[in-house]
């Protein structure tokens, strides 16, 4: 998993964009991954602070490991007016892990959290994972969905070149209420089935690449409440900064290119992804509850 997760201290960090005119949320990032430092730290601080600036005011922190998972679930409790926590075990994570069924249960006693909203991400990958290691990951996809469905919170999907099998294991296990496609990378027709199945399509900077012609044609289609906007920083810096170290303030420009595609206006736009995230993830108010 480190050869996914480990930063390039040296990259530049992407400019601050123009201010939003309406607050809106990141609904998937990697804080830890973007400052190296420790949940409750001046640089977290620095990039939620630097993200309020940019109009996003609300960061959903995504979980990959079971320590990790920790870390998610320590910086929502310190930084309980803005940041809310998903825990999961990473797809490309579940085959490798020594001991899966300890991590499973520490990833089980998190989801209890009241700060914990989301079971992600976790799903398939058969990008990095080799044909002998997906039984394990499938089975771990399908934990995780049980999971969701056991503590009526949002599943978080992660899917890299496996869209069948992903979609023909929600039929299978029976998709959560809510159920999020992390950083979509399908095209029209599976924006389509997505829809007509109720899920939820969130899309990141990969929106704004000049080779991605189909998620721009997918996310003209996705009804109000079904749609949401995330960095998964560090990674996938929007245009015309591709490459760059991404943080959660690139969301006003991911926004600004959503907008445009589905021309609508860029304020009421941040509002219904406002809306939806605090619809699907909760409250992020100190003390809320799902």
């Amino acid at each position: 998993m480190a050869d996914r997760h480990n930063r390039d201290i040296d990259r530049p960090l992407a400019p601050a964009p123009k201010p939003l005119p309406v607050p809106t949320v990141d609904a998937h990032a990697h804080l830890e991954i973007v400052t190296d430092a420790a949940p409750d730290s001046a640089e977290v601080k620095q990039v939620l602070d630097d993200a309020k600036a940019a109009g996003v005011d609300r960061v959903v922190q995504v979980g990959y490991s079971a320590e990790q998972s920790k870390w998610c679930v320590a910086a929502a409790e310190h930084f309980n007016d803005r940041v809310l926590a998903a825990v999961a075990l990473h797809p490309n994570e579940a085959p490798v892990v020594p001991d899966l069924e300890a991590d499973l249960k520490i990833i089980e006693e998190l989801a209890s959290h009241p700060r914990v909203r989301a079971i992600g991400e976790t799903g398939l990958d058969y990008f990095r994972t080799p044909p002998e290691l997906r039984k394990r990951q499938q089975d771990s996809f399908k934990w995780h969905i049980e999971l969701a469905k056991k503590t009526k919170k949002a599943l978080v999907i992660h899917d890299r070149d496996s869209h069948d099998d992903v979609l023909s294991i929600l039929l299978e296990v029976g998709a959560p209420e809510k159920t999020v496609f992390h950083c979509f990378s399908g095209g029209v027709d599976m924006a389509k089935l997505c829809i007509d199945r109720g899920y939820i399509l969130s899309f990141a900077g990969t929106l704004t690449f000049k080779n991605a012609p189909e998620l721009r044609d997918a996310v003209k289609l996705v009804p109000h409440d079904q749609l949401l906007v995330e960095t998964d920083s560090p990674f996938l810096s929007p245009m015309p900064n591709r490459g760059a170290l991404n943080t959660p303030a690139q969301i006003a420009n991911i926004v600004r290119a959503m907008a445009e595609e589905r021309n609508e206006s860029v304020g009421a736009l941040a509002q219904s992804l406002s809306d939806n995230a605090e619809r699907i993830f909760g409250s992020f108010a100190a003390g809320s509850t799902l």
